[in-house]
């Protein structure tokens, strides 16, 4: 109990001082969750959505893993992403990874460090659809960072496969996908350039038709 002090103190120095600047804030957000975007990061402690996009409490839903993956059959990414855009009706999913991503990098050796090597396979596919690229840069710390970049494109795509997205579009929802990438060195997210609104911008295969 003694280490979790710390974290009360400044729980409560926290509450404090927004009530102080903002007597309503608290009664406001207890009424009320209705952000406009759903964030796909990653796990690491330096990577804080409503920080890096500075946007308060109850103005982004959240779903964070390691190296920002959305698999088909983890249902607990699935089903964030359905509350987010069935129940809260977001308008923006955003995937965001970050350059120096421990993940990424873990999946781009041959260490075996247990069972994560399992959730880091993905990556490695990603890995082995883009080897050509990633080869010829020259470094190690290049093609890290280049597999960053593919592996939040990767997971837009994943994003859009799932029914939940596709049935918002075909429902006339105005629901768009984004890719970006975040640099710890200097506090910056950037754009990946791809947004994906509708089905018709994914590969044939996996537009999906209600019955």
């Amino acid at each position: 109990m003694p280490d979790l002090e710390e974290l009360f103190e400044n729980n409560r120095n926290w509450s404090r001082r927004i009530r102080e600047s903002d007597p309503d804030f608290f009664h406001r957000l207890s009424s009320l969750q209705a952000p406009k975007f759903l964030w796909i990061g990653c796990s690491d402690s330096r990577v804080s959505a409503n920080e890096i996009l500075g946007l308060a409490p109850g103005e982004v839903f959240v779903h964070r893993n390691v190296a920002n993956l959305v698999l088909h059959t983890d249902l607990n990414c699935l089903s964030v992403i359905q509350y987010a855009v069935e129940v809260l009706k977001v308008e923006h999913i955003i995937v965001c990874g970050h350059y120096g991503c421990g993940g990424v990098h873990a999946a781009c050796g041959h260490t075996q460090l247990g069972l994560i090597d399992n959730w880091l396979r993905n990556i490695k596919d990603t890995y082995a659809r883009h080897k050509k690229e990633l080869e010829q840069l020259d470094n190690t710390a290049g093609r890290a960072d280049r597999l960053c970049e593919l592996n939040v494109l990767a997971q837009v795509q994943s994003v859009c496969h799932t029914t939940i997205v596709q049935n918002a579009w075909t429902g006339g929802r105005q629901l768009a996908v984004h890719g970006l990438i975040y640099r710890l060195s200097d506090g910056l997210l950037h754009d990946l350039a791809v947004r994906i609104t509708a089905a018709d911008q994914l590969e044939t295969i996996y537009r999906m038709e209600e019955p």
